[in-house]
Order: C-alpha cells, then structure tokens, then sequence
C-alpha cells in the first residue's frame, strides 16, 4: 500500500481528479481519499513513481508519505 501526501488536494473535485489520474495508471487500484489530511492511500501493484508522476500531470503534485 502507498500513501501520498497531495498538499493541493482541497475539495471534493480534487479528489476525484486525483482519482481519475491515479486510475489512468491502473483501473483497479483501490484509493482511498482523506481530504483532511491531504492524503491518498493506493493500493495496487503498479509502480510507486507512475502515481506520482500522473499526479503531477494532473495538476496535484504528490510526495510519499514516511507514515
């Protein structure tokens, strides 16, 4: 499982753009979302980095989370 820091993730919308990237990667990754935190956790077996870098394309740059 990998959890992501998306400090510019702020609302609803955000988190579904956050979603749909995450999902361009891998369709059937589970991603849970805690806007209050600013935190996605990701659970699939694709590469940590392809997010990462889907989430900067999308607009929301991310970075892992030591948690």
């Amino acid at each position: 499982m990998l959890t992501l820091n998306i400090p510019d993730m702020t609302c609803g919308h955000c988190a579904g753009a956050v979603t749909k990237a995450i999902q361009s990667v891998d369709a059937g990754a589970k991603v849970g979302i805690d806007l209050n935190t600013k935190t996605v956790t990701i659970d699939a077996a694709s590469d940590d980095s392809a997010f990462t870098q889907a989430l900067e394309v999308a607009g929301y740059p991310a970075t892992v989370s030591a948690a």
